[in-house]
């Protein structure tokens, strides 16, 4: 039964390591051209030398998923959530999918202002990300300074978390070397909210390859793990089968013997 069952679950982890292999090609192409256009977007606060505001209640922003199976991928960005916040308590928390939702509040639950679920069920979209930035903006939250926390994609068997830097209206427009120039309010405003749902597509798009590389590698290690595991237990079936061969043999010469 234990072999049965075994078997069933390493076809299991196989099919599901051949389908994050097709996917993690996929998602490296989405996560190039979201990073390209997230760089670009908050290359304009590094060129300006804006400077992160200090403040005692940043914006936290924490990008996961609502799929397990993937080894620790979750957990890195709880950690690195969780390490952040112990330093600022006072921070405001918004988090995207279940399962570092799940693990975060069980330290800071009062610091959740606002949760996500159901994101990327097939694939990251641009659309996903700019709904989620207008529910931020919309909450009314004060997005003094921040951060974006997110799995930063390094290659099929590594990543790290890493953060993309959020900036208010008002840092912006205190910049040394945007200051010099006239333009309007509403467009460094439009401008503060486009980066905003960049930067959350390109956090999002960059975790999601990083979670089906990370799928793939834990796959790969069930399947391997469940191929020991059967060979150990064919070994102990046919042992137990020629014990119990061996025994009926002994009992039967036995027999025969006692007549004679």
């Amino acid at each position: 039964m234990r072999l049965k069952s075994i078997s069933n679950i390493a076809k299991i982890t196989k099919s599901m390591k051949m389908i994050a292999s097709t996917k993690v090609t996929k998602a490296q192409r989405s996560m190039e051209t979201a990073r390209a256009f997230g760089q670009s977007a908050t290359s304009v606060y590094t060129h300006a030398e804006a400077v992160e505001k200090e403040t005692t209640k940043p914006f936290v922003i924490a990008v996961s998923s609502d799929r397990g199976l993937c080894g620790g991928i979750h957990s890195s960005i709880a950690k690195a959530v969780k390490k952040y916040v112990a330093t600022k308590p006072d921070s405001e928390i918004a988090v995207i999918g279940q399962k570092a939702r799940a693990q975060i509040q069980r330290d800071y639950r009062k610091n959740i202002v606002i949760h996500f679920d159901q994101v990327t069920k097939v694939h990251p979209v641009w659309v996903e990300a700019s709904l989620i930035a207008d529910q931020i903006v919309a909450g009314g939250f004060e997005i003094d300074a921040g951060q974006i926390f997110y799995n930063k994609f390094k290659s099929v068997i590594s990543y790290e978390a890493a953060t993309i830097p959020v900036y208010s209206v008002e840092t912006l427009a205190a910049a040394p070397k945007l200051s010099a120039y006239e333009y309007d309010d509403h467009i460094l405003k439009n401008y503060q909210e486009f980066t905003l749902a960049n930067s959350i597509f390109w956090g999002v798009a960059e975790g999601y390859a990083a979670e089906q590389a990370a799928k793939r590698t834990a796959m790969e290690n069930a399947t391997k793990n469940a191929g020991e595991m059967i060979t150990k237990l064919t070994l102990t079936y046919n042992r137990s089968r020629q014990a119990a061969i061996t025994n009926e043999l002994i009992d039967i010469i036995t027999g025969a013997s006692s007549l004679n």
